[in-house]
């Protein structure tokens, strides 16, 4: 009898022990739903500063990079991609990055937070140091770890990769600009506009996203949108378009850029220009590269061509008015 009770008692245990570790489980899930926001990410080649440090720069990224990958909350830019972005544009991929040079090179790769750094021999003391740079606010924080110059690389890299994405996710507000609500910007753009004269508009970009088919208009409706909204009258492309007195033409395409676990990454490129009909003269020209991440190809290359209309709209109109 007393053997049977132990039994019991063992099973109720382990069964108190599984209701509580299915608790654990469930909680960061509940947790992750909340904080579903991904922060495209680019890491540098770290700088190397002593004789004890020969190519510890690039395997300290290397390094960092693995760590970092399999957080859910970042979203890292391939290396490779990155270096080719930048060597087109004829920045570097090392860790001398400005705040000035981080704008510039999120606002091509779509990364809203670079990671550089050094590996420092100093006094027989290794320092692994990084800079966290936020490309739409220009904010610097730092993380570093430390050990002795003869210590291995990689255990203080993951130390420090540690650092890092808490600093991203706790200290997020300071390094990425908050999203600003579509009828504020509408408001904001109607307000700048004022009650100067509307010229009659057309609207007539063409858009393909590289592999697939076009489904619908994206950069179409969303300039439409922006122009119903802050006062211009728009004439339908197939309708009486030559009555308009300014067309809006141009083209823009999305591709893949690459996936990472259950999320895929596209990047946009929009150009659009402003013609008078009149005298076919140009009035003014934009353009604009964006990268967005979403759980589907044709979903994400939609988002960024719209993304990137809205920002042309809001530099491009104030220019039409009189």
């Amino acid at each position: 009898m007393k053997q049977r009770k132990g039994f019991i008692g063992m099973a109720m245990a382990l069964m108190m022990t599984g209701i509580m570790a299915s608790g654990a489980e469930e909680q960061p899930k509940a947790q992750t739903d909340k904080t579903s926001v991904v922060y495209p990410t680019a890491i540098f080649t770290f700088q190397e500063r002593g004789a004890g440090v020969k190519d510890y720069g690039a395997k300290a990224a290397d390094i960092l990079f693995a760590s970092l990958a399999a957080n859910p909350a970042l979203y890292l830019v391939d290396r490779t991609d990155l270096q080719k972005t930048l060597q087109e544009h004829e920045l570097n991929l090392s860790g001398i990055v400005t705040p000035d040079q981080a704008v510039q090179i999120g606002k091509l790769t779509g990364a809203k937070i670079l990671v550089t750094g050094s590996v420092i021999d100093a006094d027989k003391t290794l320092y692994v140091i990084a800079k966290i740079i936020g490309t739409e606010t220009s904010r610097v924080l730092g993380a570093s770890v430390q050990g002795k110059s003869s210590d291995d690389l990689a255990p203080l890299v993951e130390q420090l990769a540690k650092q890092v994405a808490d600093i991203i996710t706790k200290e997020a507000d300071k390094l990425v600009a908050k999203e600003v609500k579509m009828e504020d910007r509408i408001a904001a753009l109607k307000k700048q506009l004022g009650d100067a004269k509307r010229p009659i508009m057309t609207i007539n970009v063409r858009e393909r996203h590289v592999g697939q088919a076009t489904i619908d208009p994206a950069v179409e409706t969303e300039l439409t949108l922006f122009c119903k909204e802050t006062g211009f009258e728009v004439l339908d492309k197939t309708g009486d378009a030559k009555k308009a007195d300014i067309t809006l033409e141009g083209e823009g395409f999305s591709e893949f850029a690459m996936r990472h676990g259950n999320l895929v990454s596209v990047k946009a490129r929009l150009e659009v220009k402003a013609v008078d009909q009149a005298t076919g003269k140009i009035i003014a020209t934009d353009r604009q590269t964006t990268m967005v991440v979403d759980l589907t190809e044709q979903i994400a290359g939609k988002a960024a061509l719209q993304k990137a209309a809205a920002d042309i709209a809001e530099r491009l109109l104030p220019k039409l008015v009189k």
